[in-house]
């Protein structure tokens, strides 16, 4: 495919953490990095600039020298909040490897994960105090330093603000250990663990140069601009947060706004004049819902239609009105909005539309934590409705084995693909293969050279007449049904011949339901989806896809802390 579709733009390469950190004090020393409230319905706003940002890596990394931490790890535990931050910068740049955790762990869990990564350290907030007491008390983990960002009474915990100060007062005697340090970039620095949609997780090595390669891909097919305010609300450990918003965004100068949680997301886009937002596909098609819902109370949603119809006509032509059309509707959403970035899951056609629609630049992506993680996205040129897009510069993906509809596993040869799954060779092995990641995805591409996932090789239902089903398929055509808040489509095996019967776990909206059918029941809910799954969803397949059995329930399904899916819990929920 020719370059010049998949590079839209010039941009400068960084190898390591430590350019990164010498980038803001080169190019956006006096801008504002970070914007944050302590409290959510506080109307005080912390702000700190990028030259601030720098001295508290500096000093933090310092303290965590003179600690003897360097070449050894140091896990971190939090919401997405400031200290995480400079914490993270604080121990790659020292040539210490870091352990992001998933902040909503069970104790038992984070217990488990902190022996394995052989963490010397760890730094946490205050909400997690009781657990590391705990851990520390049982005395199984390696861990010598508890260091905790908030206020602690215990004087077992160090202190985040005193190792902040005290590495400040270093630095200003004249301490040179932090300029001494020797990053090497392809060694392992960050230690990941999956998320385990379909297994126990793994825990992914990888180094600063596979994601400083990704943020230097990201950057020449997307205009992220230092203008920009991007609103940090995926969890901070999972690496399409960390690179995305947090590491890719600041290399552009961006200010990154922290989330007060998902209850004000719609206020925080307002109030901190949010630009960009990188999520995932559950919550962009829950906020369009919600818009297309206001609409439809207001008796507006015909005319916006007719009103999307003429700008998409006028776009033909490069004459773009979009966004002046559509201001009443995005004064009401999010006045500042030009950019989405979303990736993890499939995404209706009807949201996708909806978004482009009012003149946000919305562009979908694919990637893993094992590849740092994007290897393919949208650009701010190229789109095709229901693609990912193309491969980023530098990256090379492939089809293997491809079945006559073009259909096979997806695999990439890049710069940003880890060094492998931490002490498990076996399951490395099982994924790296001459020179090729292997990703357990399936997928093609099209005539046009754009990438179009199907779905997970593991949870893909071979019928025995060996046609293949792809759940998320099914899925988008599900979701699509109003009062539909997610589902899960998997198969069941027919004790009368042995193949599969394809089935549905259906989440519905309590309220929704309510407005829509007030005269019914509870109870009468599973006959009515029924109805519509037999009429709205089967009745567009062909008779091999029809859904045969639905489980219908107000209850969220069980899912990961970036909104996937864990199908597996699920299944065994389900089918014992």
């Amino acid at each position: 495919m020719e370059d010049s579709r998949r590079k839209l733009y010039d941009a400068e390469e960084i190898h390591n953490f430590r350019e990164l950190v010498k980038r803001y004090e080169a190019k956006y020393a006096d801008k504002i990095a970070f914007t944050y409230k302590l409290e959510p319905k506080s109307k005080e706003y912390i702000n700190k600039t990028y030259s601030e940002f720098v001295c508290d890596i500096k000093s933090l990394a310092t303290s965590l020298i003179d600690l003897g931490l360097t070449k050894k790890r140091v896990a971190i535990i939090s919401p997405n909040r400031y200290e995480w931050c400079v914490s993270y910068l604080g121990i790659t740049t020292s040539n210490i490897i870091v352990v992001p955790l998933d902040k909503s762990l069970p104790s038992n869990e984070l217990e488990s994960l902190i022996i394995r990564s052989k963490a010397d350290a760890v730094i946490f907030s205050q909400q997690y105090q009781e657990t590391f007491i705990k851990i520390r008390k049982e005395g199984k983990s390696n861990l010598n330093y508890y260091i905790c960002m908030d206020d602690t009474p215990n004087s077992a915990f160090l202190k985040y603000s005193e190792l902040l100060d005290s590495g400040k007062k270093k630095l200003e005697n004249g301490n040179t250990r932090y300029d001494e340090v020797k990053i090497d970039n392809n060694a392992m620095s960050i230690m990941l663990f999956t998320s385990g949609t379909t297994s126990i997780s793994k825990a992914v090595s990888l180094s600063q140069a596979n994601i400083c390669a990704d943020i230097y891909s990201l950057s020449q097919m997307t205009d992220i601009r230092k203008e920009d305010v991007f609103l940090s609300f995926l969890p901070l450990h999972h690496t399409f947060e960390s690179t995305c918003t947090f590491l890719y965004g600041t290399y552009s100068g961006i200010t990154v706004a922290f989330c007060d949680g998902i209850r004000h997301v719609a206020n925080n886009l307002k109030e901190y004049h949010v630009t960009g937002f990188v999520c995932v596909p559950l919550m962009l098609e829950i906020m369009y819902k919600k818009i297309e819902k206001a609409l439809k109370e207001q008796k507006k949603y015909t005319i916006i239609k007719i009103l999307s119809a003429f700008c998409n006509f006028l776009l033909k032509f490069g004459i773009d009105i979009r966004r002046k059309v559509m201001k009443p509707v995005l004064d009401n959403f999010a006045p500042n909005l030009r950019i989405l970035i979303a990736g993890g899951a499939p995404m209706s056609k009807e949201a996708i539309h909806g978004f482009l629609n009012l003149g946000i630049n919305l562009m979908q992506g694919y990637g893993l934590t094992e590849t740092s993680p994007v290897l393919a996205g949208e650009n701010d040129k190229y789109k095709k409705l229901g693609s990912v897009g193309f491969p980023l510069p530098g990256i090379e993906i492939a089809i293997d084995s491809p079945n006559k509809e073009g259909i096979g596993e997806i695999k990439a040869k890049a710069p940003t693909v880890m060094l492998g799954y931490y002490e498990n060779e076996e399951a490395t092995n099982e994924v790296l293969k001459n020179g090729w990641f292997y990703t357990g995805d399936l997928g093609y591409f099209d005539k046009d050279g754009f990438l179009f996932i199907t779905g997970r090789k593991k949870d893909v239902i071979v019928l025995k007449n060996g046609k293949n089903i792809y759940p998320e398929e099914l899925e988008i055509l599900i979701n699509k049904l109003p009062y539909v808040e997610e589902s899960m489509v998997f198969g069941k095996k027919d004790p009368k011949d042995d193949d599969y019967i394809l089935c549905a776990k259906i989440v519905y909206n309590k309220d929704i339901m309510k407005e829509k059918y007030p005269s019914k029941k509870q109870e009468d809910y599973h006959t009515l989806i029924w109805q519509d799954i037999k009429t709205m969803v089967n009745k567009s397949m062909p008779a091999y896809k029809y859904i045969r059995e639905i489980i219908v329930t107000d209850e969220p399904l069980i899912k990961t802390t970036t909104q996937k899916i864990k199908r597996h819990e699920e299944l065994k929920k389900i089918l014992g």
